[in-house]
């Protein structure tokens, strides 16, 4: 389903899933999509994905992005930054995706806990709930522990506190930290 103008990042999404599926690759949706499945909508621009490859697949995935019409501009991080590269996959209307590839601390069984949510008829791979969280307590920012807090708050079925906190601290200290403050407040 193609974007027909700006501000249809999810339509490209949508293109770029079907790329990645293609590819063999297994992704997730986080980021505002993930947290409007899970919690209150929130204006944004982008649209987010993470998926587990090594750089020579992640570039396999650039060629074929190109391929489909898209720019993909890869950007790797140094030893220090907790994403190891990221994908600007941008289409001509400027509508954006960003592949995440490697982020530090990431559980390998996210990508089997996560759920699909049909958008516009197909289906889109959404990062589980206490994967969600977690990530948000790693990012920190006061955005990302106010999403975590809405997702919380909005459950309605129980969340699995255990996985959550197990999930937490493989991000570190600061996001089990961030995660207990979360809770305490609740």
């Amino acid at each position: 389903m193609k974007a027909r103008g700006p501000g249809q990042s999810p339509l490209l999404l949508l293109d770029v899933a079907a790329v990645i599926d293609k590819q063999g690759i297994d992704y997730v949706v986080i980021g505002a999509m993930a947290a409007a499945v899970y919690g209150p909508v929130r204006a944004t621009m982008d649209a987010d994905a993470l998926v587990s490859v090594g750089l020579t697949k992640l570039k396999q995935l650039q060629g074929a992005l190109k391929r489909a019409g898209l720019s993909a501009e890869l950007r790797q991080g140094d030893d220090e930054d907790p994403i190891r590269a990221l994908l600007a996959v941008t289409d001509k209307h400027r509508n954006r995706v960003d592949i995440l590839a490697g982020l530090r601390g990431l559980d390998s069984n996210a990508f089997a806990r996560a759920i699909e949510v049909p958008l516009y008829g197909n289906p889109l791979r959404i990062v589980g709930r206490e994967d969600f969280i977690a990530m948000k307590c790693f990012a920190g920012s006061q955005k990302d522990i106010a999403d975590a807090r809405d997702v919380l708050k909005a459950a309605t079925e129980p969340i699995d506190i255990d996985l959550l906190r197990r999930l937490s601290m493989r991000f570190g200290r600061s996001a089990a930290d961030a995660l207990d403050q979360l809770l305490k407040s609740e």
